[in-house]
């Protein structure tokens, strides 16, 4: 039971670091996109391959993560954010199927739908993580240090410039603010520090393959966001641990089927956010919202 609980607290912090930065631009900026666990994906490819064939120092792996998943969302953030509403959301769905077609069938990079195998364990200042309390202990501070990130940058000039954004673009523009620079800016950081996340996931599990970044992972994120609460500090938090404790509370329902608590998961999902738009549109932590 205690490696049990060790493990779902560890998957919850990485999930929570993945919701945090999704909210960033779904909350704060408006930006609506279903593409964010291509950006995890990335995170973790990289960082596994720079642990297996350079260095598995955290100060070397979880660095070219974010560095690769800064350029790569930079390369599509300049084009797709000419678009607004509906069309971004049909240019990151773009971006999603993409890059999971890349994840299977670039197999020098990412081990095709066979995963990169055998990765080592995280280094920190010489010592490896390998004992399951210390990562949890890694994740946490990870987990923290991203949430003081979000903070710093929502009570900064730059913060309040993405809220005025999501408020009214018009509004903003009138204001002389630099829309387009503005929300690419915060589409590459929120790319990058879920690069983070998927650095945690590459070297927590020692094996990562595509269907850990697939479009449905997507979609649990924006799920977790919306339930917890967009624009909220601690809504994405909240929405994080919900979701990933309920599978667990699920199985020990006697009466469902085993092979059918899955599909009962994604139903749930989509129940609960239909009734929070309808009865508490700001989510479960919606009165927070800044």
């Amino acid at each position: 039971m205690f490696a049990y609980i060790l493990n779902l607290a560890t998957l919850i912090c990485i999930n929570a670091i993945l919701a945090i930065t999704l909210n960033f631009v779904m909350g704060y900026a408006g930006i609506f996109s279903v593409a964010h666990a291509i950006f995890f994906g990335v995170g973790a490819y990289t960082a596994a391959q720079v642990a297996l064939h350079f260095d598995a120092s955290l100060f070397v792996a979880v660095p070219a993560a974010m560095a690769v998943a800064a350029a790569l969302s930079l390369a599509l953030a300049l084009p797709a954010l000419r678009v607004r509403g509906e069309y971004f959301v049909a240019a990151s769905l773009g971006l999603q199927v993409i890059g999971v077609t890349i994840f299977s069938e670039w197999k020098t990079a990412t081990g095709g739908i066979g995963g990169v195998l055998g990765i080592p364990p995280p280094n920190l200042a010489g010592h490896d993580i390998v004992d399951p309390v210390e990562f949890l202990a890694l994740a946490l501070v990870c987990l923290l240090v991203i949430m003081l990130i979000g903070d710093v940058l929502m009570r900064s000039s730059f913060g309040r410039s993405l809220k005025a954004i999501r408020d009214s673009e018009t509004a903003a523009l009138a204001a002389g603010k630099n829309v387009a620079l503005i929300k690419t800016l915060s589409v590459v950081l929120s790319a990058a520090l879920a690069a983070v996340a998927g650095a945690l996931y590459a070297f927590y599990l020692s094996f990562i393959n595509v269907e850990s970044f697939t479009l449905d992972t997507s979609v649990l994120l924006i799920a977790m966001v919306i339930i917890g609460g967009t624009g909220t500090r601690f809504g994405p938090l909240v929405g994080a641990a919900l979701l990933m404790i309920l599978p667990g509370l699920l199985s020990y329902l006697w009466f469902l089927p085993p092979t059918e608590i899955g599909a009962i998961q994604q139903i749930i999902y989509g129940l609960a956010m239909v009734l929070l738009m309808i009865f508490r549109p700001g989510g479960l932590v919606g009165g927070a919202k800044t």
